[in-house]
């Protein structure tokens, strides 16, 4: 389940990743299957190539990446979610979502 972002705010990553972008939107999250974790960050770009070679700096697997609704992306999460948004100049995301 997401929580903690505005319509608008989805609207503007699903334009930035359908223009193959690589583009950022980070939310609190709860999943059964990953209790500790408080939110996620998704990393999408519709450019599967561009996505690709983007998470091969990060040592991201390409099947790692989520095919859902045509808005390809990899879920980040935890100390890789905190490095990747660090190493992306994103620190609005880890203080907005208190990660640090």
């Amino acid at each position: 389940m997401a929580f903690g972002i505005k319509r608008e705010e989805l609207n503007l990553w699903k334009q930035r990743v359908a223009a193959g972008e690589v583009a950022f939107l980070t939310h609190y999250w709860q999943h059964p299957r990953f209790p500790e974790m408080k939110t996620v960050t998704k990393a999408g770009c519709a450019d599967i190539e561009r996505l690709i070679a983007w998470g091969m700096k990060y040592d991201l697997k390409k099947e790692w990446i989520h095919q859902r609704l045509g808005y390809p992306h990899f879920d980040l999460l935890g100390e890789r979610q905190q490095v990747i948004l660090e190493s992306e100049g994103l620190l609005d995301h880890l203080k907005r979502f208190r990660i640090l």
